[in-house]
């Protein structure tokens, strides 16, 4: 039976918060280890989803994007959290710390879609017959890889633009890095035509059959 509206905001809330917490939280940790606290000290480097959720990207957003997918018969997630300060000139190699500050989030996610792939493993282990924890983590696998792929997108001021500003000689980077103020509109026409969509999907299923592979959730 297909999952009601109710039943989807259910399963996707835990794994949603998590993955934006901690993908927030690893920025701020890897900041601080490389000389900028400037995170930690405003209480960013924390696992507390309320310091790091956007009322409007976190909450109303994904919710009206979850209501209009479902009605249109797919399941579709899109959101942001507050992000975290970094001050570029505190870090100890600041152009290359940049790229592994920013680095830091999706490889957050990446290890908890495997982590939550672990948590499938255990049920079908176990002969579990809970379904409720079973779509909990399949969508805890989705929700990560989902932000994973979004944030590598090489436009800035997604993860994936800093982390290609970070490669770039500093002339190329600084050009580069002046399409950060346009980066959202870019993202939002992408994801208004479809584009975003048909550039992801292929790239969160691989990240779903490395998991599958990875973990032997097939056998």
């Amino acid at each position: 039976m297909e999952p009601s509206l109710p039943q989807l905001v259910a399963v996707y809330a835990i794994p949603a918060i998590l993955a934006i917490t901690l993908h927030e939280a690893a920025h701020a940790f890897v900041a601080a280890r490389l000389g900028d606290r400037t995170a930690q000290q405003l209480g960013r480097m924390t696992i507390n989803p309320l310091r790091h959720i956007d009322p409007v990207g976190t909450l109303l957003v994904p919710a009206l994007i979850l209501l209009a997918s479902k009605a249109m018969g797919g399941v579709l997630l899109f959101g942001w959290a507050k992000p975290v300060p970094v001050v570029q000139s505190n870090l100890r190699s600041p152009r290359r710390d940049m790229g592994i500050v920013a680095a830091a989030g999706p490889g957050a996610n990446i290890v908890m879609a495997f982590g939550w792939g672990m948590l499938i493993k255990l049920l079908l282990v176990g002969g579990s017959e809970s379904e409720f924890f079973f779509r909990m983590a399949v969508a805890g696998v989705l929700v990560n890889l989902a932000l994973a792929v979004l944030n590598l997108v090489p436009i800035p001021p997604l993860d994936g633009g800093r982390i290609v500003a970070s490669l770039l000689p500093e002339p190329l980077a600084n050009a580069y890095s002046r399409v950060e103020p346009w980066g959202v509109f870019v993202l939002l026409a992408l994801l208004a035509t479809g584009a975003l969509g048909g550039l992801l999907m292929p790239l969160i299923d691989y990240g779903v059959g490395l998991v599958s592979s990875v973990l032997a959730l097939d056998s």
